[in-house]
């Protein structure tokens, strides 16, 4: 039997593994997939019904609909006060194409990609598919941050690095950067010849200040990636784009266009509308968001449990209870089992990882109150 060896290396996904675990015990509460609980807006899904009702199925152009990527690009400098241009705008089928195009595009043989960690495990899946390898800088001293020192580091001892991926509001940590700090880490980023893949699918879901993307210091170095699945409550219709430096677009639209040829069209119409006429909903779901996110610090506060407090996305990073140390597997084992919680080990996450655990808040407010009411129930048992 012939095919490609790469595929030996990438293991099953451990979340999805934890998840299947969680969905066969009974009673479990399942907090361990980033996927919004909320309904897509009515606007939204009356779009993509009005698209197929007009005969809107057939092939989009492979670049997407033009539509689309110039509300994309008008969208931004609206909320984010950020000039990109249409033109270099590639719709694709999720953030998740994005990582494949942007590993397989960059990489050859031996090259590097530069990973903060913990990190979202698909950014290494993608690189080892590409026959690339990661180089996981551990930011856990730092507050799950990456320093410029950090970074600088990293780059001197890997020279062949060619690609750092940065997510903020990061998955699974929930922090963010400031301006000051972006603003550093591209001081850095400047002084050598690679490529930032700018993950910022969380970029609406930011809970004090704004968010301030790599791109306004980099351009020509960043390549930003987003979509609809976490700010509309879309993930099914699998809507993301990058935005390219111009003498990459030509090589990634290649790549793309043999991968899947277009995105589903009826699909690109419902994301227009989002970006197009659904603002009001960024903020409401951004309010629930922020109301989840208040009901577990103030829990978890008062039951003496230590975590980062999210700064963005809808994940809360937790310690584990110091009476397993650092095994957060057999933490979670237990908070299955005997509370009927469903969260992520830390560990799969990366180096920076273990003693830690992943609860994501895109479930229901009533579930996350139940699970803080059974939580703390486990914790006094101890």
């Amino acid at each position: 039997m012939y095919y490609n060896q790469r595929l030996n290396k990438p293991q099953p996904s451990a979340i999805r593994t934890i998840a299947q675990q969680v969905a066969e015990t009974e009673g479990a509460l399942n907090f361990t997939i980033g996927e919004p609980d909320l309904a897509t807006d009515p606007r939204i899904q009356a779009a993509m019904t009005q698209a197929v009702q007009e005969g809107q199925t057939h092939y989009a152009p492979s670049t997407g609909i033009p539509e689309l990527r110039e509300d994309i690009a008008a969208y931004y400098e609206r909320s984010h006060g950020m000039d990109l241009s249409a033109e270099q705008i590639l719709i694709t089928n999720g953030a998740s194409e994005g990582i494949a195009l942007a590993t397989h595009c960059l990489l050859n043989e031996g090259d590097k990609v530069l990973i903060p960690s913990p990190f979202f495990p698909s950014y290494e899946l993608c690189t080892d598919l590409a026959g690339g390898e990661v180089v996981a800088v551990d930011s856990s001293d730092n507050g799950f941050k990456l320093s410029p020192d950090m970074l600088r580091q990293a780059l001197e001892d890997h020279p062949e690095i060619r690609l750092l991926i940065l997510n903020y509001p990061n998955n699974p940590t929930g922090t963010t950067y400031s301006k000051a700090e972006i603003q550093a880490l591209a001081e850095v980023i400047r002084a050598y010849d690679v490529l930032v893949l700018s993950d910022e699918i969380y970029a609406d879901l930011v809970y004090d200040g704004d968010h301030y993307s790599i791109y306004q210091e980099i351009p020509d170095q960043t390549i930003l990636m987003a979509g609809v699945s976490k700010t509309y409550a879309m993930t099914g219709f699998r809507i993301g784009f990058l935005h390219l430096p111009a003498d990459y677009y030509s090589y990634f639209f290649t790549y793309h266009q043999a991968l899947v040829t277009c995105v589903s069209t009826p699909d690109q119409y419902a994301a227009l509308t989002a970006y197009r006429d659904c603002d009001d909903v960024v903020a409401s779901n951004l309010a629930e968001f922020k109301r989840r996110r208040q009901v577990l610090i103030d829990r978890l506060s008062a039951m003496g449990m230590d975590f980062i407090q999210p700064d963005g996305a809808f994940y809360l990073f937790g310690k584990v209870h110091p009476a397993y140390g650092d095994d957060d597997f057999r933490f979670v084992e237990d908070l299955i089992a005997k509370a009927k919680v469903g969260v992520v080990p830390g560990s799969v996450f990366g180096p920076g990882g273990k003693g830690w655990y992943r609860l994501s808040y895109a479930a229901s407010y009533e579930d996350l109150v139940e699970a803080m009411d059974r939580l703390e129930v486990f914790v006094k048992s101890l």
